[in-house]
């Protein structure tokens, strides 16, 4: 008989080890969601480069917008020049009248 092993804590120590690998498991787990370079890093980076290309697609379609209204003016297009002066500048042709409308 050996002096270490007793037949009455078998079902116990299958028990224990059963808790150990638990706890480890568990501890692992917890390490691998909330550490520097975990899943919740992670998920929050994913949503930042969501946000970020919709920024970026917004941009584009602005300069896309931008560019074929600085075409248009460097081209002459005199429907656009008219239009821009009248918007932006306030200028009228002559005999025009101008009515301001002002908000409350």
């Amino acid at each position: 008989m050996s002096l270490f092993k007793n037949d009455k804590s078998s079902p116990s120590n299958g028990k224990l080890k059963y808790i150990i690998f638990a706890i480890i498991f568990v501890a692992g787990l917890v390490y691998l969601i909330f550490n520097e370079s975990g899943v919740t890093k992670y998920l929050k980076l994913k949503q930042q480069v969501k946000s970020l290309n919709e920024q970026a697609s917004d941009v584009d379609k602005d300069n896309k917008r931008l560019q074929s209204e600085i075409d248009s003016l460097n081209n002459k297009v005199p429907a656009k020049i008219e239009r821009t002066a009248r918007e932006k500048y306030g200028m009228i042709r002559k005999g025009e009248k101008t009515i301001k409308i002002i908000e409350k």
